[in-house]
């Protein structure tokens, strides 16, 4: 099963993406905590992130971001960015690009997201074993 962990300072957005996510058949898991969400990545990494960009602090999430490239576990993993915060997303848009990381701005419906978690999915299909 497709393990999908989302990374968010917002406890109603984290309890709305979990039911969203699991109704589609991905199992899901939520981090509050951007503070501790890397080591826990770390411990289990899982098959698609999506992170908030502005959390506890406006650069958490951007540093969030950039351990999770520099990282040999979880530079693999893909993670969608999921945020209101445009402006950044623009300011960002090349090094995004670049490091293969896509972008679901918010406002979003179900359906974006679901065709944005399919195509990373499918961009980043692991090898069978």
């Amino acid at each position: 099963m497709t393990r999908i962990t989302v990374v968010n300072d917002d406890t109603v957005f984290l309890e709305m993406m979990a039911a969203v996510l699991t109704e589609r058949g991905w199992e899901t898991k939520t981090l509050k905590e951007q503070s501790s969400a890397f080591e826990e990545l770390q411990n289990q990494p899982p098959d698609l992130i999506i992170l908030d960009i502005r959390m506890e602090s406006p650069e958490s999430g951007w540093t969030l971001l950039e351990l999770l490239t520099l990282d040999r576990s979880l530079a693999r993993v893909p993670v969608i960015v999921c945020s209101a915060a445009i402006h950044d997303l623009r300011a960002h848009e090349e090094w995004l690009n670049e490091n293969g990381i896509s972008i679901l701005p918010k406002p979003f419906n179900i359906s974006q997201l679901y065709t944005e978690v399919e195509a990373a999915l499918l961009r980043h299909r692991r090898p069978e074993a």
